[in-house]
């Protein structure tokens, strides 16, 4: 085994029998190595700081500490790649607010758990090519301010989600933003089209345009915004209405106090 390529994982459960199958389920992957287990928020704590792992599997209900709690414990340099794997729906939220890399629900697939851990993989290996990236770029700069030549500027991080967690009939749907249609407003909810669905999510449209890049998703009217880039054509009717037509043939209408957004494109 390649052990520079080695994902080094640890679980965290209260549960042992549980720890025993996420154990039993890891052994099948020859590029995963599990480095440790933890029964407690405190144990996890510990274990993370000193075996440094890759890739946390956490349970959120535990004795002591939480599984967001051991997390709030950690320092930013400390804080691995974390799927959450829990019995309560309730926190998927929480969860990739956080950026957790995914959420499994007990009881799940096996499936559905080598899904999430090969997308784990996938970026932890792309964090650690950005992570080499950036030390050839630290040595680089180096090299030019010697020269005389200016450092480049880092890079600011993006803060707008990119994934949401949304309760459906029992279930959490992931749904990649990119995937989104237009939301509507539905009282303290908002409605989310996406892929030809319509899924009801809990969180005011305030609260979720906030999250939203402003350079993609436009509110058009007070109850909706669109996916500038499922915008089919525009529309005008009369003289001053104004109707955005999407790719799936859905026809909103712009308010009046939201139509110089599209100005430029008219």
């Amino acid at each position: 085994m390649n052990t520079a390529a080695t994902i080094r994982t640890l679980v965290v459960d209260d549960e042992p029998l549980a720890r025993e199958g996420l154990r039993l389920l890891l052994a099948t992957d020859s590029e995963v190595r599990v480095v440790g287990e933890a029964g407690n928020g405190p144990e996890a704590v510990r274990l993370i700081r000193e075996q440094r792992p890759d890739l946390v599997l956490l349970d959120v209900q535990m004795p002591e500490l939480n599984g967001f709690e051991v997390l709030a414990r950690l320092g930013p340099g400390e804080v691995p790649a974390v799927i959450f794997v829990t019995a309560y729906d309730q926190y998927a939220l929480r969860a990739f607010d956080i950026h957790a890399l995914d959420y499994l629900l007990k009881p799940f697939r096996d499936d559905r758990f080598h899904d999430a851990i090969g997308r784990a993989k996938a970026q932890i290996r792309l964090a650690r090519m950005s992570d080499l990236g950036q030390r050839l770029m630290s040595v680089l700069s180096t090299y030019g301010e010697r020269d005389g030549a200016p450092a480049p500027a880092p890079a600011s991080p993006e803060p707008w989600v990119r994934r949401l967690a949304i309760r459906d009939a029992g279930r959490v749907v992931f749904l990649d933003v990119d995937e989104i249609e237009y939301i509507e407003a539905a009282d303290y909810y908002v409605q989310i089209h996406a892929g030809g669905k319509a899924y009801l999510h809990r969180e005011t449209m305030q609260s979720l345009e906030s999250r939203l890049e402003p350079e993609r998703f436009m509110r058009i009217h007070r109850s909706a915004i669109v996916n500038s880039r499922r915008i089919r054509e525009l529309r005008s009717e009369g003289r001053r209405d104004l109707v955005v037509v999407l790719t799936s043939g859905a026809e909103l209408r712009v308010a009046r106090s939201h139509r110089e957004k599209f100005q430029h494109l008219r």
